[in-house]
């Protein structure tokens, strides 16, 4: 009987997983753009910075090859299958630390925070959303006192962003002293494997110009956001997990407690890394905070008596209503739409449908062989064109030295001679389809501003426009 409960309730659990996924059918979030977009190159035969931009660690391209790079329905059920991943080995950790109710009831949690916030925070699989997975078999393998592959889980994650780096010492608080020299070593090992086939390729000054060149530059800018109202947003629609945990850490008598509630906090000092506070970074808090929650939710359900547990029951009954309630209608208006086969008039995703409109407009357009550069940070154009990219720059953030996050409200470049050189590169290039999504909102940003682009431009002539994009294509004459 209890094994046909523990399948009825992964089928349950997958198939809600699976329907909120694939309600994002049609759609392409910022982030997972860029990533699909990188694995077409790949898939063309080109060779991550070396051949092409790429300003992220390596191994976030190995999912997105995994399926093709396909958007639609191959990636909504990857995106299920990754989240399904991660609630089973949430499943593994607590009920290795507890008993199999605090396993479900921890699945249940991170199934059902990766479903009901902030689309942007937990649809796409970008750097920070992958990290869940390695992160939590990193410490859970730590807790099994297993600190070689503890390790190299944590170097799994450090070559998916560098805040993996703190899954190291997440998985460290885990481990006994005698075992972190193991722990250490398996987190090098997928570091000098990268380091290797980076050195093979001959892209090594590559690798280090644009993730960690570009990305320190990226770090150093000055922030406008309120790091302090982020983290009470987050945890406001995440209060159920706070409370749980909290009643876990103030009523619970295991020893665990205190290690999880350091875990608990190096995780939240990952997120407020360069004060930069995006829905996506808060999702190496969630793993953290959901162990102790499911915890603090069985010991609730034993206390049946007293008006205590009562009341506390009650508050995370409405704090679970909270996420529930602000984010099942979009749910149901976009499964609508996908059934009906309407587009979707999400305003969110106004510029998505517009680059879907671009990348209609070129594929009427497209040959054999034909390339593309996007002026603009719009990689859904080159995903759902599946178009390779002429040479080494694909949008324009390295030729403007402006990063995508400020790109649509500000001019001004990380690094300005680099950002120069960059350009003169860019007019040695010859894509066929020049796709300007950027001047017509920001036009300080202009592509005809630049001298150094002046008689590049003048090879191309308007094909066609989009909303606010212009579509450019290369003059028969200057492609003989």
């Amino acid at each position: 009987m209890k094994n046909w409960r523990a399948w009825i309730f992964w089928v349950c659990l997958s198939a809600s997983v699976a329907a909120s996924r694939l309600s994002h059918v049609y759609l392409l979030w910022t982030d997972e753009d860029y990533h699909l977009a990188a694995a077409i190159q790949v898939l063309a035969g080109k060779f991550p910075y070396r051949d092409f931009w790429y300003d992220k660690p390596p191994l976030n391209l190995s999912f997105y090859l995994m399926f093709g790079a396909w958007p639609g329905i191959p990636l909504r059920l990857a995106d299920a299958v990754f989240v399904c991943l991660c609630c089973a080995l949430a499943y593994l950790f607590a009920a290795a630390m507890w008993s199999r109710r605090e396993g479900f009831l921890a699945a249940s949690a991170l199934a059902f925070f990766s479903i009901f916030y902030l689309a942007p925070g937990i649809i796409p699989e970008e750097p920070d959303t992958l990290m869940l997975a390695p992160h939590l078999a990193a410490v859970y393998l730590a807790f099994r006192r297993r600190p070689l592959l503890a390790g190299l889980a944590a170097g799994v994650a450090f070559q998916l962003s560098v805040k993996g780096a703190l899954v190291l010492v997440s998985a460290g608080l885990f481990c006994e002293a005698a075992a972190l020299p193991f722990l250490f070593v398996g987190f090098l090992i997928p570091s000098a494997a990268v380091a290797g086939w980076l050195a093979a390729a001959g892209a090594q000054a590559d690798y280090i110009e644009q993730v960690w060149k570009w990305g320190l530059l990226y770090a150093a800018l000055p922030h406008t956001q309120n790091g302090v109202l982020s983290v009470l947003n987050w945890f406001g629609f995440h209060a159920a997990l706070l409370i749980a945990a909290a009643w876990y850490w103030v009523c619970g008598r295991d020893p665990e407690r205190r290690t999880l509630l350091s875990w608990c906090i190096v995780s939240l000092g990952g997120i407020s890394l360069g004060w930069r506070f995006a829905p996506r970074y808060f999702m190496q808090l969630l793993p953290a905070l959901t162990l102790p929650a499911a915890r603090g939710f069985s010991l609730l359900a034993d206390k049946g008596v007293g008006m205590r547990p009562v009341i506390v029951r009650a508050c995370i009954a409405i704090a679970l209503l909270i996420p529930a309630i602000r984010f099942v209608p979009r749910y149901v208006e976009l499964a609508r739409q996908d059934l009906a086969g309407v587009e979707d008039t999400w305003q969110d995703a106004a510029m998505d449908r517009e680059s879907r409109d671009v990348a209609k407009l070129i594929l009427e357009m497209a040959r054999p062989g034909d390339t593309i550069f996007v002026w603009g940070y719009r990689p859904d154009v080159i995903a759902y064109t599946r178009l390779p990219v002429a040479g080494r720059f694909w949008d324009s953030q390295p030729v403007t030295g402006v990063p995508a996050d400020r790109h649509l409200s500000d001019a001004r470049p990380v690094d300005s001679q680099w950002a120069s050189q960059n350009r003169d590169q860019l007019a040695r290039e010859k894509p066929t389809f020049l796709v300007d999504g950027l001047s017509q909102y920001n036009p300080q940003l202009d592509i005809h501003l630049y001298p150094e682009l002046a008689d590049w431009l003048k090879q191309y002539s308007v094909a066609g426009r989009a909303g606010a994009t212009i579509v450019y294509r290369r003059s028969a004459a200057q492609e003989r």
